[in-house]
């Protein structure tokens, strides 16, 4: 089979739309945004946000068809081979930020490229991480249950290339609980990455929506509130200094309210704030944003 960026098209934007409505449900109140742009060069974006809702405080389910002449370096950087070839690329970006400090964030990115370079060339990547800042291990265990599920015998190599992703490196310390990363993934032909890649997509609601449930109507108070605008901060600074989706936006010349729609709506950084021992947010640091083999520890939780 060939690489057909339309059947992935028609998945992305299928998603888009299932992963909307259940937010929406989730939420009870508010309602994305639909928006229809074109692209620079080709293609076209279909931002959907969610704001002030009362159990979402803003959410993010992006789609990006784009054409271009040449790849952006935040995408050929690991292949410079490609660089200069005209491509193809359909994305899906999704951000959930819950008011409620006890639900997690949480995010999933699925990506297609097509390089028309010689020879033509293709790959996936993306997955889906969780930042949570209150810890469960019964959370923990669920989501990577799901996230192994869905990834099969890769789920190993995934999780590692996770861990390894979502880390602050300038703060020596893991954005969240991690899941699954991929990149440049042609395992097995276009055919069997699809499937992979539509397994790891429909997985993202199974494995995000029952820790949402229930965590998102606890009782929590201004002190929880503080330490969630602070813990955001963190997520804030691996946007905007290292990830390389948000580079790509902005190299590739997208609208910039869609490249930095998943940046929380509230945030605050605290001079050198550190948590008492003991308590919640310091188990947080010490132990669940440390990563290990949530299935191996604690798979019966």
């Amino acid at each position: 089979m060939k690489a057909d960026i339309e059947s992935v098209k028609t998945f992305f934007l299928a998603l888009q739309g299932d992963i909307c409505a259940a937010l929406e449900a989730l939420d009870g109140t508010a309602r994305f945004s639909l928006e229809r742009l074109p692209q620079p060069g080709g293609g076209f974006g279909q931002p959907r946000v969610l704001q002030e809702g009362p159990a979402i405080e803003k959410a993010a389910v992006q789609f990006t068809h784009s054409v271009g002449d040449a790849l952006p370096p935040a995408a050929s950087e690991r292949n410079p081979q490609l660089a200069g070839a005209p491509f193809q690329a359909a994305a899906i970006s999704v951000i959930v930020h819950p008011r409620n400090p006890y639900a997690p964030t949480t995010h999933m990115n699925l990506r297609f490229f097509r390089v028309d370079a010689d020879p033509p060339a293709w790959h996936f990547g993306g997955g889906f991480d969780l930042t949570p800042c209150y810890g469960f291990i019964e959370d923990c265990v669920h989501w990577h249950r799901t996230a192994a599920e869905a990834a099969g015998a890769h789920y190993a190599r995934m999780k590692q290339a996770c861990d390894a992703y979502f880390h602050l490196g300038h703060r020596g310390e893991s954005r969240g609980i991690g899941g699954l990363f991929f990149d440049d993934w042609r395992t097995g032909g276009f055919a069997a990455s699809l499937d992979l890649v539509r397994a790891i997509g429909t997985a993202f609601l199974p494995a995000y929506q029952p820790i949402f449930e229930r965590r998102h109507s606890l009782a929590y108070g201004e002190a929880e509130r503080e330490w969630q605008l602070y813990r955001r901060g963190r997520y804030a600074e691996f946007n905007l200094a290292i990830d390389r989706g948000t580079r790509y936006g902005l190299q590739s010349g997208r609208r910039i309210e869609s490249v930095l729609a998943s940046l929380p709506p509230l945030v605050r950084w605290s001079y050198n704030h550190a948590p008492a021992s003991g308590t919640p947010e310091a188990d947080l640091l010490s132990f669940y944003l440390q990563p290990k083999d949530w299935l191996g520890l604690f798979g019966d939780a």
